[in-house]
């Protein structure tokens, strides 16, 4: 009986390994995995990258500050397990200085509950994430991208419980200003 036991529980184990890696392969995974990894490099600052994926191959888009936090950017989604290739179409542009020490009143802040400065990037790893730990969401079926803190919910999800579930798991999310869902009920059949 203990070793029914044991060999269950080590099926079990094997068998999430291996879905979690098979998961991380598929393009949607590929993408929420590089876009965690920009999102977490001091580098990059991946605020301003737009991450996409077709066929394993990775496009990125956007500006990035300094022509190291392109190289990195592109090391890095080289690095992600099952990338084919990067397609690189960033541009080195460097941040526009502020022009006044004096907040916007009328702003939102772009800041997380900590005070903390929260780029698209960011946002983007954080819904992306909490997505694929709900078991109500089926995370790797949507894509979100991020833009000024605007978060687009694209993909089809099984039912209206789960497309709710997923709007208010980016509303939730801190540095989130609004969300666009374009989330579409597919047909199980």
């Amino acid at each position: 009986m203990l070793r029914q036991r044991v060999f269950g529980f080590f099926g079990i184990v094997v068998m999430a390994t291996m879905m979690a890696a098979a998961c991380s392969k598929t393009d949607s995974g590929i993408t929420a995995t590089v876009k965690s990894k920009l999102a977490a490099d001091d580098t990059v600052k991946a605020n301003r990258i737009d991450v996409d994926t077709k066929d394993k191959v990775v496009t990125l888009r956007g500006d990035v500050d300094t022509r190291a936090a392109r190289d990195r950017a592109v090391e890095l989604a080289r690095a992600t397990d099952g990338v084919r290739d990067v397609v690189d179409v960033l541009a080195v542009a460097p941040a526009p200085a502020p022009t006044t020490g004096a907040a916007d009143p009328d702003k939102k802040s772009d800041a997380d509950r900590d005070g903390n400065p929260v780029g698209d990037a960011a946002i983007t790893a954080a819904v992306k994430t909490k997505m694929l730990a709900d078991s109500d969401v089926g995370g790797l079926k949507i894509d979100v991208d991020t833009t000024d803190g605007v978060v687009a919910l694209k993909g089809n999800v099984s039912s209206a419980a789960e497309k709710r579930k997923a709007v208010q798991i980016a509303r939730e999310t801190d540095g989130v200003k609004s969300v666009k869902d374009q989330l579409k009920i597919a047909k199980t059949q």
